[in-house]
């Protein structure tokens, strides 16, 4: 039955990619909404099954055995895994029905729905993966499909430029993912997670010399730090962030599945479930700590100041990563999973929800151009504010439940990165809920800016649903509004729902560990902790919730009741806000420096490895040293007979010479008086 789990959506990715025109609309998002619920239905059964104690560790098929090397498919189920299983498949399902309206006018709409079903396999597939080589696969996939998506409307420049970066800044992190997994199995001897898990503290004991400072580098450090810059790829983790915020060029449902809920968050998966490994090594740990916290404090900064509604979701996306990242580092890796997990629910209603004002502004995605919109879509205007509420870590939200363990976990952490990191998470506080509520006064609060507007130019792939030249936005119909009602409720409750038995339970007790002699937040984590009821109380006077009401306050204040305030900082600190439109000048690094340097490197490597050495010197000069020792062998077979018997004479007396010579030698030398 689990097998049923990634190939339903297989299924209907195959069957609407291939048959879309034959089955029409209709039939294929009949085909792929039906297969994402099989497998939501079954990852639910399964969870349920995890919860009552049940586990497996299973090879369902062994394709091939280099040298005792397995390469197998297998599923390995337990907490952590079931628990990605079901936020997977419900959040795809969610943006399945949110498609049929989002995408109605669409001419590619058979083939999207194709795309966000296969990606849903290759999520399933890597998070239920057992192996190296089946996490591998499901890496890839995902990466794969997410660029095919996020250049979905292939005419649109914008959209193939955001695709191809997407694509090659994943290949930078990818790379580093690979280089890690082969140092384990290189090491380690099996592909297979729990072999290599059993030979931990073996793979420990390695160290080699270092090619670059100090004496030795330990093994565990170096694959430990490999796969994290994988996951700095894939998670979007500064500096291999500069993707995920282009990739909004994508269609929205794009940007909740596979930028807030899902492929974003397989980094943070794959941290958790390489804890064995990550807790021998401190270097990594503090590594993991540092680059979270840059992203979770300077990516929210940059949300601030945009006015794009997707992409200030998109910059609150990379400081959440961040969060989870610092989460990470601080060895509580059931709290980074624990704000996965709640994350998922309200990021991706807000990104629904934003899809949605976008819907009912005829396309135009400029918060600047909104305002009052609260009594135009009031279904869109709740479930927005409740996305909201749970992002900033309101108490008794779901937000506030792991965000604030978070903070709690990098607070009780021992490690030498851990002040840094406990101040940026804090800051982050205020900044999140700053621009969270700058967006959230904007668009439906205060006064309306569009009326009178112009149809937006982005508008290329859509016409606007039927609505003629009606400015007045309008709630989206069921298939929009249904999916956010159905976010919205797990946004609000799942976090206390889940905290006991994901944080201090047994849940997660076989799927990480965690040495608490060494790192110890989650042992003070657990010893705080009297239930969520108590722990939202207690917030009440903590410097996270003071933070929080700050950041809400000061964006009411700047944008509702005095909006000269922000734009004579503007005017004051402009370098400043010079420095981030430029996005601290990232993307200018990538394309000015990296990029010359790395084609200067790869143009190199052409001329001079592949066309020099390679074909140069290995092939084309072995072929002219086979062709000059065969002109040299074709001057001496003349074909003459008399040259021959010449030779063979020749032949004769020379041996005779070297065979006589030692005998011959010393009469010489007696005669000549030497």
């Amino acid at each position: 039955m689990l097998l049923a789990v990634p190939l339903a959506p297989l299924f209907g990715a195959v069957v609407a990619g291939l048959f879309g025109k034959t089955i029409g609309r209709r039939g294929a998002h009949t085909v792929t909404i039906l297969g994402v619920l099989v497998s939501f239905i079954i990852s639910v059964m399964t969870l349920m099954a995890v919860n009552d104690g049940a586990r497996l560790n299973q090879t369902v098929y062994e394709w091939m055995n280099v040298g005792g090397l397995k390469m197998e498919v297998g599923f390995l189920i337990d907490g952590l895994s079931a628990m990605m299983m079901c936020v997977v498949s419900f959040v795809s399902l969610m943006v399945h029905i949110y498609t049929i309206g989002y995408m109605e006018e669409d001419p590619g709409y058979q083939r999207f729905f194709s795309y966000i079903s296969l990606f849903t396999f290759s999520m399933l597939m890597l998070v239920m993966s057992n192996n190296f080589l089946q996490l591998f696969f499901g890496w890839e996939a995902v990466g794969l499909v997410s660029y095919l998506l996020i250049g979905f409307w292939y005419t649109k420049p914008t959209a193939i430029f955001a695709n191809m970066k997407a694509f090659l800044v994943n290949r930078v992190g990818d790379f580093g993912f690979i280089l890690g997994i082969g140092l384990l199995v290189a090491y380690g001897g099996s592909l297979n997670y729990a072999d290599t898990f059993a030979k931990a503290n073996e793979l420990a004991q390695i160290q080699f010399p270092a090619p670059l400072w100090g004496d030795s580098w330990m093994l565990l450090s170096v694959a430990c730090i490999c796969l994290f810059i994988g996951a700095m790829g894939k998670s979007a983790q500064f500096p291999l962030h500069v993707w995920l915020p282009d990739s909004m060029e994508g269609p929205t449902p794009i940007s909740a599945l596979i930028h807030a809920a899902t492929m974003v968050t397989a980094g943070i998966f794959m941290v958790s479930r390489m804890s064995p490994l990550f807790e021998l090594s401190d270097t990594a740990l503090n590594f993991v700590l540092v680059i979270g916290a840059i992203t979770a404090l300077f990516m929210g900064f940059l949300g601030i100041i945009q006015n794009d509604i997707k992409r200030v979701v998109a910059y609150s996306t990379l400081s959440q990563l961040g969060y989870m990242t610092v989460a990470l580092g601080a060895s509580a890796y059931s709290v980074a999973v624990f704000h996965l997990m709640t994350h998922a629910f309200f990021k991706a209603l807000l990104f629904l929800g934003a899809g949605s004002v976008i819907i009912g502004m005829h396309h135009d995605q400029d918060i600047r151009n909104m305002g009052g919109l609260r009594k135009y879509m009031p279904i869109t205007w709740i479930t927005s504010l409740l996305g909201s509420l749970a992002l900033i870590g309101t108490p008794f939200f779901s937000g506030f439940y792991s965000k604030d363990s978070i903070i709690d976990a990098v607070k009780a952490s021992h490690l030498p990165a851990a002040d840094f990191a406990y101040f940026a998470v804090l800051a982050g506080v205020f900044v999140t809920a700053f621009y969270s509520f700058r967006m959230y006064f904007l668009v439906f609060h205060g006064k309306e800016n569009f009326h009178h507007k112009p149809f937006p130019g982005e508008h290329d792939h859509h016409d606007d649903h039927g609505h003629g030249h009606d400015h007045t936005p309008h709630e989206s119909p069921a298939v929009v509004w249904v999916p956010l009602v159905l976010l919205a409720i797990p946004s609000v409750v799942i976090g206390y729902l889940t905290i006991q038995p994901m944080l201090f339970g047994t849940f997660f007790a076989d799927s990480i560990f965690v040495n608490e002699a060494l790192h110890p937040a989650m042992r003070e984590l657990a010893e705080d902790f009297h239930g969520g009821v108590e722990m939202a109380v207690h917030s009440l006077t903590s410097l996270p919730f003071i933070f929080a009401a700050a950041g809400v306050a000061f964006a009411y204040v700047f944008y509702m009741v005095a909006p000269s305030i922000p734009a004579a900082f503007a005017r004051t600190l402009r370098p400043l806000m010079v420095l981030l439109e430029n996005k601290y000048y990232m993307d200018w690094i990538n394309e000015n420096i990296l990029a010359p340097l790395t084609r200067g490197l790869g143009l190199g490597l052409w001329k001079v490895g592949d066309q020099g050495v390679i074909d140069g010197v290995l092939v084309n000069g072995s072929a002219a040293a086979v062709g000059g020792v065969a002109g040299l062998v074709r001057r001496v077979q003349t074909g003459h007979l008399y040259w021959y018997a010449l030779v063979m004479i020749l032949g004769v007396i020379g041996l005779m010479t070297w065979q006589l010579w030692p005998y011959m030698w010393p009469q010489f030398r007696t005669l000549l008086g030497l």
